[in-house]
């Protein structure tokens, strides 16, 4: 049996927990997790894991645990596993790793694979360009991904998770062009993919990740950005009055006003069949949502056009989304939050730049017209601005 393979993964929140976790499990790794927040209670305590899908563990600790990165500089890694929110303002990626790419560390040890586990766009370039500067002739590896998991720090040492965590992965390159993979970088998917299937998560692997990460951008970009701007879960949105715990199954009073079918509008009209929770919501804001969501679409054909291997965006990514968004949460017992609102609520810094900000600039580059979209980041700066003022407050 081959010795186990040093890996060390960068951020201990939920989502860091879980992987560190399912690392663990596959008998295949030595996990060494910095832990910058939540050192103090998960080395006194362990990590207590309510997970629907691997059960209810007590006391779990990785392998090796620090508080910074300096403490884990003592070993070359063959992985290593950022987790950590992408949040450029506060932190960029090769500033978060820099021990790992500055002297002695570099020169006395190979450069590891990098896996970013991490929502948004354009997450990769910075530590792509560090890399390039720390050794010119070879090429990064670095696995980029489309991560979905249903996961919450209920505290610092307590984490919730539901029955799924799946993780569709790729080689990140600089441009989207190349849609193949080489056999090298086919070893490296196979070897960090492995690891993962075999602690007994669901994993998939791409030719071309950019275009699934920019699938689910769709709903991280435009649900995401309505849940935070107006500080409600989205079943705010979609799910009918009837549908709230103790409510009557009896229809909305507010439900028998609506617009003559000859005067509504075509975002009207694809929007028809959308569960609401009323009908101003059903006959205003979801049509925005929609064209929103209709923008995204037209971005990506620009960026991923399809070919004769690749059919590129579904046609009905926009409404598809939709629907599905508003079955889920237009359920009674639907109580899921947006990342963005949930870091919101507790006075953090959102994933703004990577997941909106990013958009508004492809968009502007390849020449699409998003003005849904740039308004909505526009008001979201305005929050992000006093989110990153009290942030920076409480460290001085």
């Amino acid at each position: 049996m081959a010795p186990p393979k040093d890996v060390l993964l960068v951020g201990f929140g939920a989502v860091g927990a879980i992987y560190s976790l399912i690392l663990q499990r596959s008998g295949q790794t030595c996990v060494t997790v910095v832990a910058r927040s939540n050192y103090e209670a998960v080395s006194k305590n362990g990590m207590h894991f309510q997970s629907r899908k691997y059960g209810d563990i007590k006391g779990w600790k990785p392998d090796r645990l620090f508080p910074s990165l300096d403490g884990a500089m003592d070993r070359s890694y063959s992985h290593v596993v950022v987790t950590t929110k992408a949040i450029p303002e506060i932190t960029r990626t090769p500033d978060l790793l820099a021990p790992l790419l500055s002297q002695p560390y570099a020169s006395k040890y190979s450069q590891p694979t990098y896996v970013l586990l991490q929502n948004g766009l354009g997450v990769e370039r910075d530590l792509y360009e560090a890399l390039k500067k720390v050794d010119s002739a070879s090429e990064p590896r670095i696995i980029s991904t489309a991560n979905w998991i249903g996961t919450n720090l209920l505290a610092p040492d307590v984490v919730q998770h539901n029955h799924f965590d799946r993780v569709q992965m790729g080689v990140y390159r600089p441009t989207t062009t190349t849609t193949s993979n080489t056999p090298a970088e086919e070893a490296v998917l196979k070897e960090f993919s492995e690891m993962l299937a075999a602690g007994g998560s669901e994993v998939s692997v791409y030719p071309e990740i950019q275009r699934i990460k920019f699938s689910k951008n769709f709903w991280n970009c435009v649900l995401g950005s309505t849940a935070a701007l107006s500080r409600l879960p989205l079943n705010a949105v979609f799910r009918p009055p009837q549908r709230d715990p103790g409510a009557s199954a009896q229809s909305d009073p507010a439900e028998e006003t609506s617009t003559p079918p000859e005067h509504l509008t075509t975002s009207q009209k694809a929007v028809a069949d959308i569960l609401h929770r009323s009908h101003q919501i059903h006959e205003t804001t979801i049509p925005l949502i929609y064209d929103a969501l209709t923008e995204m679409y037209n971005l990506g054909v620009a960026l991923f056009p399809a070919t004769e291997n690749d059919p590129g965006l579904d046609p009905n990514s926009a409404i598809n989304l939709l629907k599905s968004t508003s079955e889920h949460n237009g359920q009674t017992e639907s109580n899921h939050k947006a990342s963005m609102l949930v870091d919101l609520e507790h006075g953090r810094p959102m994933e703004l730049d990577v997941v909106v900000g990013e958009v508004v600039r492809l968009g502007r580059k390849n020449g699409i017209s998003m003005p849904r979209i740039e308004t909505l980041y526009a008001l979201l700066l305005i929050i992000q601005d006093q989110l990153l003022r009290s942030y920076r407050s409480r460290r001085t």
